[in-house]
């Protein structure tokens, strides 16, 4: 996906797993936050306000360490 960038928060970066949060943005669109809901068996995506967080405390993410649930679940919401 063109402009797409991941990020993690630098303590879970080497940790990714299905509890990881993932925050996503594309272009100069909004942040969202990614979360595996172990009640729906899905990931769910949260549109952020970029005051609630400092993008200094994230780091980007590497697509293939990126969940392929998630991977299929950002296609789906980034679709061009």
């Amino acid at each position: 996906m063109t402009g797409l960038r991941l990020y993690v928060r630098p303590m879970s970066a080497e940790n990714v797993a299905r509890d990881a949060v993932f925050y996503s943005r594309r272009g100069g669109g909004p942040f969202y936050c990614w979360f595996f809901e172990e009640d729906l068996g899905r990931w769910k995506g949260s549109r952020m306000h970029v005051c609630d967080f400092a993008l200094g405390d994230l780091s980007l993410a590497c697509w293939r360490t990126v969940p392929i649930a998630l991977q299929v679940r950002l296609n789906e919401h980034y679709m061009e």
